[in-house]
């Protein structure tokens, strides 16, 4: 099943993209997404290991840890945003 990654701000600077398809095994969780991420190497485990604030969205609307992503599914990335 394939869904969309879309990443933002530093995500998109560090992984150099802003988007990506992503070929998933069967439907899993944002936490066991976030750890198939992580285990791609270097750049992304640094991104994606849990040690950096990062927040995700499933088909634009906020998700958590345990939300569910499904086939077709776009899942964007981006840090927590700051206002002063």
């Amino acid at each position: 099943m394939t869904i969309k990654l879309c990443f933002f701000a530093r995500f998109r600077e560090k992984l150099a993209m802003a988007e990506e398809s992503y070929i998933l095994a069967a439907p899993c969780t944002i936490e066991e997404l976030l750890k198939q991420l992580a285990a791609r190497g270097e750049v992304w485990s640094s991104l994606f290991d849990g040690s950096q604030n990062v927040l995700v969205a499933i088909n634009q609307e906020m998700a958590t840890l345990a939300s569910v992503v499904s086939e077709g599914d776009e899942v964007a990335f981006f840090p927590p945003v700051t206002g002063g």
